[in-house]
């Protein structure tokens, strides 16, 4: 079993790296040294080094706790978590430190000496008061990026961190602030949605401003008079991913307010189909619309499975994952945000907008603003007449970065910006 594991590891390690362009490939292996299921991971870094010695270096994050009680640092953790790593064969030639606090160098010195690594290649990563951002200047100002290239006898370059500079500089200095409403049934776990907290971070330092992040649990809005008392006062709500029936009225139900309200609204996958169903039922008046995931006995489909649509062969199994090119319809949201009438979007779900309602939705006001190849399948809806109400059958947080925000998100932070004023003026 170990073999065979450790082989497929090692090929996903070489696979990813032979696809990247840039000098250097960092692979991040998680998990605790020591743990069991670490070990067939483990193991293939030590097979992967020990087929490439001259273009691969192992790197271990480490956690330097700090006793306030006795008022120190204590290495004996990262200690021995290095020794567990020399008793499988895994050398580490950086050691990454997190702490509380600034490592003296009397800890750097016993770490190197009790580890086996070069003092120069003991590297703190402090805890950051304002944002993990700051994180990667702390680190270049200790010459990682330099000492990895020397290394890896890779060319010495100058590192350009403006770009990130001026990120952290707006970051730092906002200009004023904004709340959204995030209505999905996991936000009780914030890492669940992690990457969409992001890519609205990402976006709000783009507008400079500070962006406030208002979770709410869909169960708990379960008619139309409570919408208002529940998630009202944001200036915008976005409903993520997910799948099953659990929430899917309070979602359904956030749509409806927002649509009505004229507040923007941005709906990722999930919240895309959640988007289509409110619209099949409050302005087709169809209340028995649905998806079949949530009613499979629905007498309208508007969301289905292509298996469920006529006409329509399956893409490769019961799940759409990965890149897909998306055909933007001109003069549309989508297209003014991205500039382009042609993108690529990462996706992963099962079900899709079912085509058979296509002409009836557009005819009373929902744009089908982009398309799979050849017009195949709903990407992209929005509505018309409204400030910025717009849905996604991808999933765009996946591609956002703090210096170069989703367009799409970077667009929705716009409205809710322009919404803001436009409601700060309308009181003044």
């Amino acid at each position: 079993m170990i073999p065979h594991v450790t082989d497929e590891i090692k090929r996903r390690i070489l696979a990813c790296a032979q696809q990247q362009t840039v000098e250097i490939t960092l692979v991040e292996i998680g998990g605790t040294v020591g743990d069991i299921e670490s070990q067939p991971f483990l193991e293939a870094i030590r097979q992967f080094r020990h087929e490439r010695p001259s273009d691969c270096l192992n790197i271990h994050l480490t956690y330097i706790p700090y006793l306030h009680a006795a008022g120190e640092l204590k290495t004996k953790p990262t200690q021995h978590s290095i020794q567990t790593l020399r008793g499988i064969g895994i050398i580490p030639d950086f050691i990454l430190c997190r702490s509380e606090n600034d490592l003296p160098e009397e800890i750097k010195d016993k770490i190197s000496l009790f580890c086996s690594v070069p003092k120069e290649s003991v590297i703190d990563i402090v805890d950051v008061s304002d944002s993990i951002y700051e994180v990667p200047i702390h680190i270049h100002r200790q010459e990682l990026d330099q000492k990895l290239s020397a290394k890896l006898q890779l060319p010495i370059q100058k590192a350009n961190l403006s770009s990130w500079t001026s990120m952290l500089e707006k970051k730092q200095h906002p200009k004023g602030s904004l709340t959204v409403g995030v209505v999905g049934k996991y936000v009780q776990h914030r890492d669940a949605y992690k990457s969409v907290y992001e890519a609205l971070e990402h976006a709000a330092i783009a507008h400079q401003v500070t962006l406030n992040i208002r979770p709410f649990d869909s169960e708990n809005i379960v008619d139309h008079h409570s919408v208002e008392e529940i998630i009202g006062g944001c200036d915008g709500y976005l409903v993520p991913g997910g799948f099953g029936e659990r929430g899917w009225i309070g979602k359904i139900l956030t749509a409806k307010y927002c649509r009505e309200k004229q507040v923007p609204y941005f709906g990722l996958c999930l919240g895309m189909q959640v988007l289509c169903v409110e619209f099949a039922r409050h302005v087709l008046h169809l209340p028995d619309a649905n998806s079949t995931e949530m009613d499979p006995n629905t007498a309208h489909p508007i969301i289905s499975l292509l298996s469920e649509q006529r006409g329509l062969k399956n893409l490769g199994g019961t799940m759409r994952l990965g890149a897909y090119t998306c055909d933007l319809e001109p003069d549309t949201l989508a297209a003014k945000a991205y500039g382009s009438i042609k993108i690529s979007e990462r996706h992963r779900h099962r079900y899709e907008f079912n085509n058979a309602y296509k002409e009836l939705v557009q005819k009373k006001g929902l744009i089908l603003s982009g398309w799979l190849r050849d017009g195949q399948l709903v990407e992209i809806v929005e509505i018309k007449d409204h400030p910025w109400m717009l849905g996604v059958q991808f999933h765009p947080e996946f591609t956002s970065k703090p210096t170069h925000p989703h367009p799409l998100f970077k667009e929705f932070v716009g409205a809710m910006l322009t919404k803001n004023i436009s409601y700060a003026h309308s009181r003044t």
